[in-house]
């Protein structure tokens, strides 16, 4: 879900429709929003799992200050996807740990 229009902020700005990929599934958001929200646009709320008790971590600040939506992105860990911009053809992986290896 997407806000389409701001009762204060009015109507965003269009942006350019794109592709990229989230563990190998074809993803569309929109160019320059951050990866978590495209993720959450698609269904996608689970972004890791955290190492010493494989808990499903999400989106939890939004403003890039705690560690919970990080994913691989383009192959590095650790990413913060709240605040880094969508861009065409991004790898995005879910990420297992601290680290870009699969469990």
């Amino acid at each position: 879900m997407r806000i389409k229009e701001h009762p204060i902020l009015g109507k965003p700005p269009e942006k350019r429709t794109i592709e990229f990929t989230c563990d190998g599934k074809i993803i569309i958001g929109l160019e320059g929003e951050p990866i978590a929200m495209a993720l959450e646009a698609a269904g996608i709320l689970i972004h890791r799992y955290t190492k010493k008790h494989h808990q499903p971590r999400g989106v939890f600040c939004a403003i890039g200050r705690c560690t919970d939506c990080v994913m691989v992105v383009n192959g590095q860990p650790n990413v913060r996807t709240c605040i880094t911009p969508l861009e065409a053809g991004m790898k995005v992986q879910t990420q297992y740990g601290v680290s870009a290896k699969d469990r």
